[in-house]
């Protein structure tokens, strides 16, 4: 490069001037234009104006809703059946998205089929059949009372039960895919090293499936806290046991207590999100450490 070409990039850089190629695909300006305005109108203003109900409360109002033991057990609830019914669709999904893709059985094809039937079937549908089953007279009911004397419907744990079948098929769907597109060299080179079944699991598999399942388990998760219909049914709905936060806004909302429906909304938006960004730090923290990043 010659004295007078070294001399334009430093002056380029010293005055952090961007010099960069066209873009292949051009129209950047109007895909972001749209991209703000549907960010906007669909998530943002409506969150906005979901705050700003909220803090029309008072302070006082607001310390007392969200303080008062109805609405902590409501939320407690929520996002504790939430959590475990996540944990539960981690586990039987990988397990679930590794038969389907590694093993050939009669009736795959249905299996995989009726994976994705909690998204296609109406929630009140799925929360009726789900209670006609786990009844103390229904066929899973009866037998849980009579195998390990546990009631299932009409309880905290219906309510997890109900989370883990419309949160599966998240799991399930974002696994899928990485497994099916493994290298099965890879693990096969790894058993003819001598690795265990064991060690080919965790330091083969598990660190390539890791962010699609950490994926899954959060997509689960945000679907299975704000669940309303097929929760219903099978909760009972008792006040302090087994009511859960979405069914105690519309409580107040038929009460005309918008004031206090807002302020659970806004109480459940803030723990939202802060668990799902604690989950998108720990996916990014995982994809640096299996080398994804």
């Amino acid at each position: 490069m010659s004295k007078t070409g070294s001399e334009s990039v430093r002056v380029r850089k010293a005055f952090h001037v961007v010099w960069r190629e066209p873009s292949v695909l051009p129209g950047f300006g109007l895909s972001f234009a749209i991209l703000t305005s549907a960010l906007l109108a669909l998530v943002l203003i409506p969150l906005a104006a979901l705050i700003l109900k909220a803090g029309g409360a008072g302070a006082g109002e607001i310390l007392a809703i969200a303080t008062s033991p109805r609405t902590l057990a409501a939320l407690r609830l929520s996002f504790g059946a939430a959590a475990l019914a996540a944990l539960v669709n981690a586990v039987f999904g990988l397990i679930v998205a590794w038969a389907l893709v590694r093993y050939d059985f009669p009736g795959r094809r249905l299996v995989d089929a009726a994976i994705d039937l909690p998204f296609a079937l109406p929630t009140a549908v799925a929360g009726i059949a789900l209670t006609a089953l786990w009844a103390p007279n229904g066929w899973f009911g009866a037998r849980a009372a009579e195998w390990f004397g546990a009631k299932i419907a009409y309880t905290p744990l219906g309510v997890a039960v109900a989370l883990v079948f419309v949160g599966l098929p998240f799991v399930v769907r974002s696994i899928q895919p990485v497994l099916a597109d493994g290298a099965r060299d890879v693990e096969e080179a790894a058993a003819l090293l001598g690795a265990s079944r064991t060690r080919t699991v965790f330091r083969v598999i598990l660190p390539n499936v890791a962010p699609a399942l950490i994926t899954g388990v959060a997509l689960a998760f945000a679907r299975a806290v704000g669940e309303y219909g097929s929760v219903i049914f099978i909760a009972g709905n008792v006040p302090m046991v087994s009511e859960i936060a979405p069914l105690l806004i519309v409580i107040k909302l038929e009460q005309f207590d918008y004031a206090g429906a807002a302020v659970v909304g806004a109480l459940m938006l803030a723990i939202s999100f802060l668990a799902l960004l604690a989950i998108n730090a720990f996916q990014a923290a995982s994809r640096r450490r299996f080398g994804y990043v």
